[in-house]
């Protein structure tokens, strides 16, 4: 029994999440192998083998996988996936382009979103937004596997002296063409990773007044999330989405303010270490998960707030 791994990267440096879903993946097997496929990323497959977890790293280095194209990505996971029992990576966006492509080229099943390692065969996951989870068991001869990183500690990333194998990359199919990449930049902390994430929902009532939000996010250190009520009515961006559709985040602490919490979203954030909610109407569900819950109109709390983080900022200066 053995694991392909498909690593994440910018072709220079590791992404966080690699790190969760290679903890997942010890549950099942020790014997893991990291495929790390790019262009000029020979920085990543020598940072992905000084983890003590990975036993060898395949990488493979090809203008064709410049930009992670899905289509391009699958022809040699595919051809690799014969020497293994598992195909691996992370249920975030790149692994849920990729994954459904490999494991239908595979004819197996997938298992996605998967929580907890039962056994190499047999799986938790959630359904229904997280209301409920389902134990899956695989038949199948090989098994490909999507991980939510957030529910596995990251794992350690010095100690470790992984053999690197060079591996030769196959004819792409060329039935899609990358055009451009538009990024977001921001000296916040990335939401899927930030330990304290701040929310605004439709009860903020304009984009303008998110501007309350991001002032109360950088005294904190904090990303900015939100529900998709307020994405869908163009107050923020859909990268900032939090929820079943969006990302899924486990922060130390998530502040959900002017969000009613409909269980799309709740099943985004609920994890979280400490919930603290600022809602107006006392009957709003999102205070029956919450740990500390203010019934108060946001648009006096947030200046008070703000106010005595202002203080606080000062005493500590």
């Amino acid at each position: 029994m053995s694991i392909l791994l498909i690593a994440e990267h910018n072709n220079s440096t590791l992404k966080a999440f690699t790190l969760n879903t290679i903890t997942a993946a010890s549950k099942i097997d020790e014997d893991i192998n990291v495929l790390v496929v790019g262009n000029n990323c020979q920085s990543v497959a020598k940072e992905v083998s000084t983890i003590p977890l990975v036993k060898k790293v395949l990488h493979c280095d090809s203008k064709n996988y410049e930009n992670f194209l899905a289509e391009n990505l699958t022809p040699i996971i595919v051809k690799l996936a014969e020497a293994y029992t598992h195909i691996i990576t992370s249920a975030n966006t790149f692994g849920k382009n990729l994954m459904p492509r490999v494991s239908a080229l595979l004819d197996v099943s997938q298992i996605s979103d998967i929580i907890k390692v039962n056994s190499n065969e047999e799986f938790l996951r959630p359904i229904y937004a997280g209301n409920a989870f389902a134990t899956i068991k695989s038949n199948d001869k090989k098994k490909c596997i999507t991980v939510r990183p957030t529910s596995f500690d990251p794992a350690p990333t010095s100690g470790g002296s992984a053999l690197i194998e060079k591996i030769e990359p196959i004819d792409s199919p060329n039935v899609s063409k990358f055009i451009k990449k538009e990024e977001t930049k921001s000296e916040r902390p990335e939401l899927g990773t930030a330990r304290i994430v701040v929310s605004g929902g439709r009860g903020m009532q304009s984009a303008d007044n998110f501007k309350l939000i991001n002032a109360i996010a950088d005294k904190l250190n904090a990303a900015v999330g939100a529900s998709r009520a307020a994405v869908d009515a163009g107050y923020i961006g859909n990268d900032h989405q939090v929820g079943q559709t969006g990302k899924v985040v486990v922060p130390d602490l998530y502040i959900a303010i002017g969000i009613s919490g409909a269980i799309q979203h709740l099943a985004g954030m609920k994890e979280s270490k400490v919930i603290v909610a600022i809602n107006k109407d006392g009957e709003a569900p999102i205070f029956s998960i919450a740990d500390y819950g203010l019934e108060a109109d946001l648009f006096e709390a947030l200046p008070q707030f703000l106010e005595e983080l202002n203080k606080l900022n000062t005493i500590q200066k």
